[in-house]
């Protein structure tokens, strides 16, 4: 795993705050909040990121079967508090074998969606939300929608509102994309859960795309 704050934007390395500048600063995107390095999918992991988040911190709940978490990762600092929140999960796809799913939460300029999904930044992009949406899922008991977001064919890409923040998801294989319209996924904002019994797998290679 990354042992030091990237850039949300691109991943790349970050200048850290100074004397002279307050902020972290990317070299192709200037000042940025930073990506902390991603967390172990644990108890103490998932306790970190829901007690410092300001975004919502979604989880499928409960799991669809066979599905384990499998990581977590924020974008901001101690001064700022989590201004995205990712939840990485794994197991079993509808018909295309293991699969993978990050669900992202974030402010929209933040631009940490838009990288795992591959596309250029920040956000979705103007346009993508035209027609009617490509699925629903349930967010805090609400129907809510999802467009699909074009990007490399390895993945597929999913982008809507939920609670003024951006809300992604993103699975792997591409083919898997459609556990997001067919698994029925019902999120809950885990800063607001009670306890929950969750299950935890392997930490996720996507962390580290």
């Amino acid at each position: 795993m990354r042992a030091a704050p990237t850039c949300p934007r691109c991943f790349g390395p970050l200048h850290p705050p100074s004397a002279w500048h307050s902020a972290w600063r990317c070299d192709a995107h200037g000042d940025v909040l930073p990506f902390q390095p991603p967390r172990q999918p644990s108890e103490a992991s998932m306790e970190l990121i829901r007690q410092n988040s300001v975004v919502p911190v979604w989880l499928p709940w409960p799991l669809p079967t066979g599905w384990l978490v499998t990581g977590f990762a924020e974008v901001g600092d101690e001064r700022t508090g989590g201004r995205a929140s990712v939840v990485a999960l794994s197991g079993p796809s509808v018909t295309h074998g293991p699969a993978d799913l990050l669900i992202i939460a974030e402010e929209p300029g933040i631009g940490l969606g838009a990288s795992f999904a591959g596309i250029g930044g920040p956000d979705p992009g103007a346009g993508f939300d035209e027609g009617p949406p490509n699925a629903k899922i349930d967010v805090l008991g609400h129907p809510t929608a999802l467009w699909f977001v074009k990007g490399p064919g390895d993945r597929a890409a999913y982008a809507g509102e939920a609670l003024g923040n951006w809300l992604w998801t993103i699975g792997w294989p591409a083919e898997a994309g459609c556990v997001i319209a067919l698994a029925q996924l019902s999120l809950i904002d885990l800063r607001e859960a009670p306890p929950l019994d969750v299950p935890f797998g392997a930490f996720s290679p996507r962390l580290d795309d």
